[in-house]
């Protein structure tokens, strides 16, 4: 009867932790292979991954594709100042507090309900100095000081779509403002064939930065299926070799894009502007199922 009572325990303890968030049904779901980590998915759509005990692991593969961009905007181990504009369940944020231990980050994240089910089930380390504003991403940019940035990562969807805001030159204004000199702007894109927005929004990023890389699954890249892709932009010249490494050795190898290959995959994109901002495609459901 114990064994049957500890079985029942363990299986109540696993069970998912479902809420009505403002971007939909949050679910926090369980990882059966590590201890203390967990999914996010609103609306069924995975959003994030966090292991409470290696906040250091990176499941998604976007995600380790920013985390490659983040070890190498500075010396291993040196703080940084950083923006995230989407929170999820900040899981970015844990991964520069934990590599970058004193490095300084504002969390943007409109929905208040997620953040307040993010904090009481997956809390932050309270030594860990992230800022978290319950603003609408453009917003919570503006607040950002000139300057203030070495990094401004954009992860933000509603609905499994980026905002038509967050896609325009006049965005990039104030994710340039906000950075330092040589600091480095990285989106998560999602799109699939015919790419038309991910076209787009490399033509938007050179309208507004001299030097650009794209990492992305060759598939998505060839129009072959919907997915993600990591867009860095810089005012000064990025380590495209090492990234090139990085990855091309992940789990999942990625392939990256910079130069003449890129302004030709552009395909002769004009950049977005806030008139003619449209939000990003959704997802076909097959995606998720």
């Amino acid at each position: 009867m114990a064994k049957s009572r500890n079985t029942r325990r363990e299986r109540d303890a696993e069970a998912a932790v479902v809420e009505t968030v403002d971007g939909g049904l949050a679910q926090l779901v369980p990882d059966r292979d590590r201890a203390r980590a967990w999914t996010l998915l609103i609306d069924g759509a995975p959003q994030s991954h966090v292991d409470l005990d290696d906040p250091a692991h990176l499941s998604f593969e976007y995600q380790r594709r920013i985390g490659h961009v983040i070890d190498l905007t500075a010396p291993p181990g040196k703080p940084v100042h950083a923006v995230h504009l989407g929170g999820g369940a900040f899981t970015l944020a844990r991964y520069v507090a934990a590599t970058r231990p004193r490095s300084t980050q504002q969390v943007v994240e409109r929905d208040a309900a997620l953040v307040q089910l993010v904090r009481r089930e997956l809390p932050l380390d309270p030594g860990a100095r992230i800022r978290v504003r319950s603003l609408d991403a453009r917003e919570g940019l503006a607040k950002v000081p000139d300057g203030w940035a070495d990094l401004v990562i954009a992860d933000v969807f509603g609905g499994a779509r980026t905002p038509a805001h967050l896609t325009s030159t006049e965005f990039l204004d104030e994710v340039r403002r906000a950075l330092k000199p040589g600091g480095r702007y990285v989106a998560n894109l999602a799109d699939g064939p015919p790419l038309a927005h991910l076209r787009g929004q490399i033509a938007t990023a050179a309208a507004r930065f001299p030097e650009l890389a794209l990492l992305a699954d060759p598939t998505v890249l060839r129009g072959r299926r919907f997915g993600n892709a990591v867009l860095v932009a810089c005012d000064l010249p990025l380590p495209i070799a090492e990234l090139t490494r990085r990855a091309a050795s992940d789990p999942h190898p990625g392939r990256l894009e910079h130069g003449r290959a890129l302004t030709d995959f552009t395909g002769g994109a004009t950049p977005v502007t806030d008139a003619s901002a449209v939000a990003s495609p959704a997802p076909p459901p097959s995606v998720f199922h």
